[in-house]
């Protein structure tokens, strides 16, 4: 696999506390990859390192085949969870000395800025301070700063901080546009909401250690547990749950659907096929709801952190 960004083996202590233990990573060119983990777990460390913003006491970091570089960080557009702009300067002033920073000339920061802000419906903001826009405003200013400059790698930890749904949405379109046209992100949140809508590949960090890494499809399928949904309409609901239990594991049901008089979450045996299921049902009641559970992104981000 072609891959942007790896961490082989990368440590990292603060005094006594290990907050990186020989934690790798693989980021495949033009994926969104989901770096996961609770609050403490070593995630913000590691996108740190990657920054150069601090270094690791072991192992190394590449960046498109080669050991990470001081100049590197012209091709990395970061944007942290604790935001960095400059509230007294104005918008337009602050995102042009930004742009420079990063390599770009004024002429063609300019060219872009005008570009996003009418991209993203702001133009009038050029000449208001910081200090004058709500938080969601001000993350729109940092989001257009960080991937202004086109780099090869985004990384975006918790982006849709201060957004409400409509601009969240908005964000999370352009970061898939992102993606179609080249570029490759890292994307650290708790919201797994966006994991699901977001992550082609995922690694979850837990207590200093990378306890879970890879696609994110490939991941769903090794916690699936063969269980379906099930909803039916009968006119004798006692005996048709009765002779469903006869034959099959059923379990608790938690999900919501309309108008049925059965609801049942049915656990298959690995001799049992889904088709014999829906066979047995069609025969007992009429079914209006028959799907497979795929576990969550959540769903499999606690189980994982719990049993380790």
């Amino acid at each position: 696999m072609n891959n942007l960004l790896v961490a082989e083996n990368v440590s990292k202590h603060f005094g006594d506390f290990k907050a990186l233990n020989d934690v790798s990573i693989a980021v495949p060119k033009g994926s969104i990859f989901g770096l996961l983990g609770p609050n403490g777990a070593g995630k913000t460390t590691l996108i740190r390192i990657i920054n150069q913003i601090t270094m690791p006491d072991k192992g190394k970091v590449y960046l498109d085949g080669e050991a990470l570089k001081p100049t590197d960080i012209q091709n990395i557009g970061y944007l942290p969870e604790e935001r960095g702009l400059y509230k007294s300067m104005k918008v337009g002033e602050q995102a042009l000395y930004l742009a420079q920073l990063k390599g770009m000339s004024k002429q063609d920061a300019k060219a872009r800025l005008k570009y996003w802000f009418e991209r993203l419906e702001i133009g009038d903001w050029w000449n208001k301070k910081i200090q004058e826009l709500s938080k969601g405003q001000a993350q729109k200013i940092q989001f257009i700063v960080t991937v202004l400059h086109r780099p090869k790698l985004l990384i975006f930890d918790e982006p849709f901080s201060g957004f409400d749904p409509i601009n969240a949405t908005l964000i999370k379109d352009e970061i898939l546009q992102l993606r179609e046209e080249g570029a490759t992100v890292i994307f650290s949140t708790h919201r797994m909401e966006s994991v699901e809508e977001l992550c082609d590949h995922i690694a979850l960090i837990h207590r200093s250690n990378k306890i879970l890494d890879g696609k994110l499809i490939d991941i769903k399928r090794q916690f699936k547990t063969n269980t379906f949904e099930v909803g039916l309409q009968t006119q004798d609901s006692e005996a048709v749950v009765s002779s469903i239990k006869e034959r099959f594991e059923v379990l608790p049901a938690t999900f919501k659907n309309l108008n049925d008089d059965i609801k049942l979450n049915v656990k298959l045996a690995e001799n049992v096929s889904s088709n014999d299921l829906l066979s047995f049902l069609t025969s007992k009641a009429e079914v209006h709801h028959f799907v497979e559970v795929i576990p969550s992104a959540n769903d499999i981000f606690i189980q994982t952190v719990k049993r380790n």
